[in-house]
């Protein structure tokens, strides 16, 4: 392995397995996202958004299929969103929505709750994390997962979830107008819903705080930092500005199962430290799952 990498050599057998996984994760994701259509949403006519969402009001005047509808939309956006997208990125985004067309035709049309509600809850859970497993393997179904997906590489301050939601919120206007206000009550239920599931499924569940601690005690608590939790902290040399005089601050980022042994350990070795806690969206690295 080690002559591999020296040489520059690529290691083919494992690039085979991420690729195959990559694309089980699409076949699956696509699955699920199939299930949430054919199962919960399109027995209550239920649009969460997208182009999906314009395919489920389009349907209401075409003979055709939403998957078969939502496909020949899909194709021009396409074309459009991976003009600036990589050929792997675009292959994989085209067979999630060629597979996410043909399973939302093909699975049977069956209501599984009995009830527009719970049709709207587990519908939109499935959608997020079919959507979320597609776009964990660096896919998209196309349209607007696409646009999103693009507008979060080039903005990472807006999750994806965030701008679907945005986007979602317009095409769910138009399915109130065709199907009714119960209908588009429901379709923001499940748009909402997908969305923060969707984002877990994305960043992952490493959710971590962040630790600011202003204390006198920092050789100390370092030391119990490094022993208690087997965690590292980054030192910074600090002035209290009414004193004047040279403090230490520390900052720690922990999972949040570790916090309060950390705070623990702050009250024990300074009671006076001040300390403010602040959540990390996302953490990786050393001690962090990638």
């Amino acid at each position: 392995m080690r002559r591999m990498k020296e040489t520059g050599r690529i290691d083919w057998k494992k690039e085979g397995s991420k690729l195959i996984g990559e694309y089980l994760h699409v076949l699956a994701g696509t699955l699920i996202t199939g299930v949430s259509f054919s199962m919960f949403f399109l027995p209550y006519n239920i649009a969460p958004g997208g182009v999906t969402g314009i395919a489920t009001v389009a349907a209401a005047y075409l003979p055709l299929g939403v998957g078969l509808i939502s496909f020949l939309i899909n194709l021009p956006l396409f074309v459009l969103g991976g003009r600036n997208a990589g050929w792997r990125f675009s292959l994989r985004s085209f067979v999630a929505m060629m597979l996410l067309s043909l399973f939302i035709d093909l699975l049977p049309h069956t209501d599984l709750t009995g009830d527009g509600l719970l049709a709207s809850v587990f519908g939109g859970l499935l959608m997020g994390i079919g959507l979320g497993l597609v776009i964990r393997a660096g896919a998209t179904t196309g349209g607007t997962d696409m646009a999103a997906k693009l507008v979060h590489d080039h903005l990472p301050v807006f999750s994806i979830g965030a701008v679907l939601l945005t986007i979602d919120s317009l095409v769910i206007l138009l399915a109130t107008h065709q199907f009714g206000f119960q209908a588009g009550c429901y379709a923001l239920i499940s748009c909402f819903v997908s969305s923060k599931v969707m984002d877990v499924i994305v960043q992952g569940f490493n959710k971590a705080v962040q630790l600011m601690i202003i204390t006198s005690s920092e050789e100390a608590i370092i030391r119990r930092i490094h022993s208690d939790l087997g965690r590292g902290c980054t030192a910074f040399a600090a002035t209290g500005t009414y004193s004047g005089d040279a403090i230490g601050a520390l900052m720690c980022v922990c999972s949040r199962f570790e916090m309060p042994r950390l705070k623990k350990i702050i009250s024990e070795e300074d009671p006076k430290a001040f300390v403010t806690v602040c959540d990390v969206r996302e953490a990786v690295g050393e001690g962090f799952a990638q």
